[in-house]
């Protein structure tokens, strides 16, 4: 634990907005989650959530062709040039307003951007030798309204950009003769999507009311004539940059195109004809087009609508291959791997991201996040799983290793207010507002208890004893706890005393006692097994928000409303220490707020706390963008984690920005969400279309629920961000434990080369370099393995022990280190049952790392199995089929025979 944790990976959000884009193998695909992205492994069933994070939101991500760097832009501008092997920022830039849409060429060689009514074409860091990494080359100038869209032509030598005011333009990426640029109309509406047909200049335009123009160019690829350099000399003298771009760059090019150019200008250049126009909502069943993607080689169009309907069609004939119904919200973005079999799309409206194999007409990829902000997690007994409950009622259950949500449970019909696991890891337990506490079964997926109380009220709390055999919970509106049995379901008894809403419940893991804090400044302790009487009562200043207690249950935490974290050995009723928290929270300052940060964090406090695995310290957060981490025993503050960056949130800046403020109040009372594509939209005088209720706001950063993994490498944190996970950082290069002068890495191999392995093992674990202790535990013969296990002392098996549990999640010596385990296990564990409190985050750990090994090669060994006796099964009706051929060979032989007698 005291080693610095790192970000680890983002769960319980899967999609935001921005665009999606597959990987150069089309294997994997990567979506901006706010302002990190996610990269899911379609094949290996993963995700992983990049340690990097943008300033704002995400809204468009541009993927090189080689697949190795990727540029990320937020709402304002600002640019990350990202290495996707690396996993790391190599270069920042902004570009000073908000971009719409990026796309590298085929070639690699350049980038083109949109923002405002103009293109802007930069040479590609990586292909040439240059000091700034993002190289203005060209400025293309024509449409009037704000540019939507960019595709290319598959040599790099021209693109197309659509527009809002409904044109399409194309452009050369070079000096062409004939082709400078050529504007396009035909559209009543926005363009949402243009592409070029392959190894060609046709195109097609969409556009958002559904409509779909082909467009047949006179002139081939081939075709395109390069500008004499006296032309292009006398055109660059010609024209003159504008002051803002010659900020940005000033030896860049710039091109101007024009609407209505003249006959003369026209002469000998490349011309389009519209050859066909579509529409898609001929029976009016789909009003707004809202994505759309296109496979070249397979002539594929996907069209994604904002009934949440997407079509398949075939082009340029306009077949219709496929239409389906995914989602009731509108298909943000759409995107079609390389080989045209996967189609993922993400819906920004409940965070859902979709992966469709349309030949097979199967999911390879199902997901969605909690769209409302999640309330409560709780960790399995083992570590593997991550339960979580949101406002939108849902419970939702997480794998640890891959970062996926593999059940969702929806019986609640209101907010989910908690959740926990029972002992067993096999049965989840939630408490909502819509009067229920529901079992869930992970053996059935089923919901096959419901705990009710005699009249109805609204849950806020939940606990369940170390048995898994009491579930208590805590009304709001009667401030009564209701204890039920889960064996029978049945109601035990209701708890009264308490004169405030209960605010939460813990119950000791060694003994049947139960905490219940209240708004009334009180704490009570419950003995489960003395017919529920009150054991004590702790008094304290202020309103009581959070208790917990330790893993060894010989201590409860207490967070109160006035900022403090107090110790109490519950048992003699004595407050054993006291944190002073307010400072520690650091609130930031809302766009509404009248007050300052600092005199607004004076008011607020910790809303949830949690042990660490071994008990040493306590991770509290609330309404802040910080998690702190104290140390008990000394009671200071060993270290504060910035969950989020983010300033697409509330709360997240300590001063107010007075750029943003007018003689009328703040610029954020003003709803800009008036024009936005998925805002309210009034085209016409008269004319009103959307949802005019229809409001922008910033949700605000807050922590509502910490819980550290019961095997103590990491811990996870419920945000408005989603699900953040942070584990230790296992990169540290030098970190000795009671190292002696004697004890350096020839030495130990010395000692190895003369077979005294157990020295070998206690010197290195002294020197504690992990690819050392890997060097020589590989280095004993399994036959030494009892040997070496019998002779080592105490302290060193417990580190043996967290060694083979780190070594069973990369090692693929799976047999090598179980023979290991299991001989530590079998001659030391009497000593270790002595220990167990102390060594139960390791032994969790040691379980977890095994448990997905036989999940993973049970799997496998079912699936060998299978094939086996698939294969004799074959074999074995072959074997009939010739014998049975060889029968009625033989039996034609005798009548052939018979027939010879007979003449």
């Amino acid at each position: 634990l005291f080693l610095p944790s790192q970000f680890s990976g983002l769960l319980g959000t899967v999609y935001r907005r921005g665009n999606l884009s597959f990987t150069r193998d089309g294997s994997a695909l990567v979506s901006p989650v706010g302002n990190r992205i996610s990269v899911f492994d379609l094949k290996n069933n993963k995700c992983e959530t990049f340690p990097l994070a943008t300033r704002l939101n995400i809204v468009c991500v541009g993927l090189s062709p080689d697949g190795n760097l990727a540029i990320l832009i937020d709402e304002e501008g600002a640019a990350l040039l990202v290495s996707l092997i690396g996993k790391c920022v190599i270069h920042r830039f902004y570009f000073h307003k908000p971009v719409h849409s990026i796309s590298f060429s085929p070639d690699g060689k350049k980038f083109v951007i949109t923002k405002d009514n103009v293109a802007l074409m930069y040479h590609a860091p990586g292909k040439k030798r240059e000091f700034n990494a993002f190289v203005l080359d060209k400025t293309y100038y024509g449409p009037y309204d704000e540019t939507t869209c960019i595709d290319w032509t598959d040599d790099s030598k021209c693109f197309a950009v659509g527009s809002k005011d409904m044109s399409t333009w194309v452009f050369g990426a070079e000096r062409w003769a004939n082709l400078i640029y050529y504007s396009l109309g035909g559209h009543k509406d926005v363009i949402v999507a243009c592409f070029f047909e392959e190894n060609s200049l046709d195109l097609y335009t969409i556009s958002q009311d559904a409509a779909l123009c082909v467009w047949q160019c006179d002139t081939e690829l081939d075709g395109l004539k390069p500008m004499p350099p006296k032309d292009a000399a006398r055109e660059n003298s010609a024209e003159k940059n504008d002051e803002e771009f010659l900020e940005e760059q000033p030896k860049s090019e710039e091109i101007r195109g024009k609407a209505n150019p003249n006959e003369q200008e026209t002469r000998d250049k490349v011309k389009y004809s519209r050859v066909a126009k579509y529409f898609f909502n001929k029976e009016g069943d789909f009003n707004n087009l809202t994505s759309a993607a296109f496979h070249k080689k397979t002539h594929l169009l996907v069209t994604g609508f904002a009934s949440g309907i997407f079509h398949l069609h075939e082009l340029p004939d306009f077949n219709l291959i496929h239409s389906l119904s995914i989602s009731d919200q509108r298909i943000a973005s759409v995107s079609i791997n390389c080989t045209g079999d996967w189609i993922a799309f993400g819906c920004s409206g409940l965070g859902q991201l979709l992966v469709w194999e349309w030949q097979s007409e199967s999911y390879v990829l199902k997901q969605q996040g909690h769209f409302n902000s999640m309330v409560s997690l709780a960790y399995s007994p083992d570590g593997q799983y991550i339960v979580t409950g949101g406002e939108d009622g849902k419970v939702k259950v997480w794998n640890t290793s891959s970062s996926f949500c593999f059940v969702t449970f929806t019986e609640h019909t209101s907010g989910v207010t908690a959740v926990t696991f029972t002992s067993t890891g096999y049965v989840i337990l939630s408490a909502s507002l819509d009067g229920t506490v529901r079992a869930f079964d992970l053996h059935r997926y089923r919901n096959f208890r419901t705990f009710t109380s005699p009249r109805p009220t609204q849950f806020s709390c939940l606990a369940v004893d170390s048995s898994g055999e009491i579930v208590s919970a805590g009304s709001q509106d009667s401030f009564e706890i209701f204890i039920w049995s889960m064996q029978s379901g049945r109601l035990l008894d209701v708890l009264s005393g308490h004169e405030g809403p209960i605010s939460s419940l813990s119950f000791n893991p060694m003994k049947c006692v139960l905490a219940s804090a209240s708004w009334d400044k009180t704490v009570k302790l419950w003995d489960m097994l003395d017919s529920w009487q009150t054991k004590e009562t702790l008094i304290l200043n202020s309103d009581v928000l959070v208790v917990a207690f330790r893993p060894d249950g010989k201590e409860l935490a207490v967070a109160a409303l006035n900022g403090q974290i107090t110790f109490w050995d519950y048992e003699n009723a004595v407050q054993t220490g006291s944190i002073e928290g307010r400072h520690d929270l650091q609130m930031g300052r809302k766009e509404l707020d009248k007050i300052t940060a600092k005199q607004a964090a004076k008011g607020k406090s910790f809303t949830t706390l949690c042990y660490s695995a071994d008990g040493q310290s306590i991770l509290a957060g609330g309404l802040s963008k910080f998690v702190c981490i104290y140390n008990i025993k000394e009671q200071i503050l060993m270290k504060k984690f910035e969950i989020s960056c983010n300033f697409s949130l509330d709360a997240m800046e300590e001063y107010l920005d007075r750029r943003k403020m007018t003689e009328f109040g703040s610029m954020a009372l003003i709803d800009d969400g008036a024009g936005d594509e998925d805002g309210v939209a009034i085209p016409l005088p008269g004319v009103k279309r959307g949802d005019m209720s229809y409001r922008h706001f910033k949700p605000e950063i807050r922590v509502t629920c910490l819980r550290f993994s019961p095997t103590g490498r990491s811990w996870a944190a419920t945000t408005t961000e989603g699900l953040l996970i942070y584990s230790l950082d296992s990169g540290l290069i030098f970190d000795p434990f009671e190292l002696d002068i004697d004890v350096t890495p020839s030495s130990i191999r010395k000692t190895l080369h003369q077979k005294e392995y157990t020295m070998a093992i206690i010197m290195a674990f002294k020197l504690n370099e992990k690819k050392l202790i890997q060097e020589v535990m590989e280095a004993v013969p399994s036959n030494e393995v009892d040997v070496v296990c019998s002779s080592l002392p105490d302290l060193y098996v417990e580190k043996v022990l967290e060694f083979l549990a780190s070594a069973f999640e990369i090692s693929c010596h799976l047999e090598f280190y179980l023979i290991w385990a299991h001989k530590l296990l079998m001659l030391h564990g009497q000593k270790l049952k002595t220990r167990s409190v102390k060594l139960l985050p390791v032994i969790q750990f040691l379980q977890k790392s095994i448990q997905r090994h036989f999940e993973d090669v049970s799997k496998l060994c079912e699936w060998n199995i299978y094939n086996i006796k698939y294969a004799l099964a074959i074999s074995q009706q072959r074997g009939m089929k010739r014998l049975a051929e060889e029968t009625s060979v033989e039996d034609d032989d005798s009548l052939d025979s018979d027939s010879d007698y007979l003449m």
